[in-house]
């Protein structure tokens, strides 16, 4: 594992830190009780602005905003990923694992085992997933955004990884031209669903139970209930949230699949552990929502790969007023960088393994994990604005783990290169290269 230049600074100068960034102080925080407390202050502590207006293509939602208008959207949300609700998504979320499964079990001729750059495959999967669980009966025009939404994301990463220049955005160059072009064409496809499935309400059709027929109904019962428009959200709004479900749900899910088959493959003893216990509850049938429920080693597993490679590697505030954190006077406008990455491997929290892959360690859960007693676990965020997804990742990862266990098994290829890179995301730079065998059938 790697030891972040966070984890460095903080063993030379102390766990929370001044530095500049440009003009902007910055306060660099590594102690669990702090951040705790940082991101439970969401009314004074908000998210920065975006400094590159091309993210703002990608996605915005309830992600991005603050005040009533993020409570506004999040209690409409809410009840779109309630635990009943997902419980009705497992089928779908087999049928896109059987798929992916189908077309590997195709690679396989007379060879006993094949190579496979996993990654790209996972992230298909993950977008198929959202296709499927977002839009239902939709699904055909689904992957078309899911495709569109991928040619944005990776026109972004040339962007992101590249000097921003401000105006740039408005050249009326190849790039920009595509962008403004699938984002327009995005939108279009989104609307027209949405329209669809709002005449089928208003005529008393019964709402379809996948992501967008529940933020519908959600959104029209709020609207009901209080009978004014406004406390509803506007068409863009729902539109910006469904490409919010695309962009969070597929990066995250793929982010934790391709980590975890990593580390199984560098730890072949948890990777049995794991498929005897996916044979044990499930045998070769497709995971149900009961079995879900029963899988302690493999959800040690994704907890435990989550701590070592969370989706984001940090989470970053701004301060509103002058204020105090931890004692210590800040003023306005301090950007404040929460490393979770750094809090993760941080080992006067987490023992002397920090840097090791141990599931054991969440075998009595979350909240006893860490060896020091200090909850520094923080793969989803935290406080009021915790990730609304999480039972929805979760739950889809542990779907496909099981799946992709009862039918391979599967090791590092002596091309796999490690190099975790974080853009937006933290990503395999190179890829995924394993090698994969079949599983005999128990």
């Amino acid at each position: 594992m790697v030891l972040t230049l966070w984890g460095l600074l903080a063993f030379l100068v102390g766990k929370i830190f001044f530095s500049w960034f440009g003009p902007v102080p910055t306060l660099h925080i590594i102690d669990p009780d702090v951040v705790r407390d940082v991101l439970s202050r969401m009314n004074e502590f908000q998210k920065p602005k975006k400094n590159n207006p091309y993210i703002e293509i990608l996605s915005t939602g309830v992600i991005d905003y603050e005040g009533d208008k993020w409570s506004k959207h999040r209690k409409i949300i809410n009840p779109t990923f309630h635990a009943e609700k997902l419980k009705l998504m497992v089928p779908a979320m087999c049928l896109s694992c059987h798929e992916m499964i189908k077309r590997w079990e195709t690679s396989f001729s007379d060879e006993q085992s094949f190579e496979l750059d996993v990654f790209p495959h996972l992230q298909t999967l993950t977008g198929d997933v959202i296709s499927r669980t977002a839009f239902g009966s939709s699904y055909e025009e689904g992957k078309k955004i899911f495709e569109l939404q991928k040619e944005i994301g990776l026109l972004l990463m040339h962007v992101l990884q590249s000097l921003y220049i401000p105006g740039l955005r408005f050249l009326p160059n190849s790039r920009n031209k595509r962008m403004v072009e699938i984002d327009g064409e995005l939108k279009g496809l989104i609307r027209s669903m949405i329209d669809k499935r709002m005449i089928a309400m208003e005529a008393g059709e019964t709402g379809q139970d996948d992501l967008l027929g529940l933020l519908l109904q959600s959104n029209y019962d709020e609207i009901q209930k209080r009978g004014n428009q406004r406390y509803g959200m506007t068409i863009d709004e729902v539109i910006e949230e469904c490409k919010l479900f695309y962009f969070a749900g597929n990066e995250t899910v793929g982010n934790l699949l391709v980590w975890t088959m990593v580390l199984l493959s560098r730890y072949p003893q948890w990777q049995e552990l794991a498929r005897d216990e996916a044979f044990q509850v499930f045998g070769n049938n497709q995971p149900d929502i009961d079995g879900l429920s029963r899988l302690k080693i493999v959800t040690m597993i994704l907890l435990e790969v989550l701590r070592l490679y969370p989706a984001v590697s940090a989470l970053y505030r701004t301060s509103v007023d002058e204020t105090k954190v931890a004692g210590v006077n800040i003023p306005e406008g301090t950007l404040i960088i929460m490393p979770i990455l750094a809090l993760h491997h941080d080992q006067d929290t987490w023992g002397d393994d920090a840097l090791e892959f141990n599931p054991t360690r969440f075998a009595l859960g979350v909240s006893k994990a860490a060896s020091k007693g200090q909850l520094s676990y923080l793969p989803f965020g935290g406080g009021p604005r915790i990730c609304i997804g999480q039972n929805f990742a979760m739950l889809e990862a542990k779907i496909a783990l099981v799946m992709i266990l009862q039918r391979f098994s599967f090791v590092l290829s002596p091309s796999y290169s490690h190099a975790p890179q974080s853009v937006i995301t933290l990503q395999p730079q190179f890829g995924a290269h394993l090698i994969l065998k079949k599983v005999e059938k128990s």
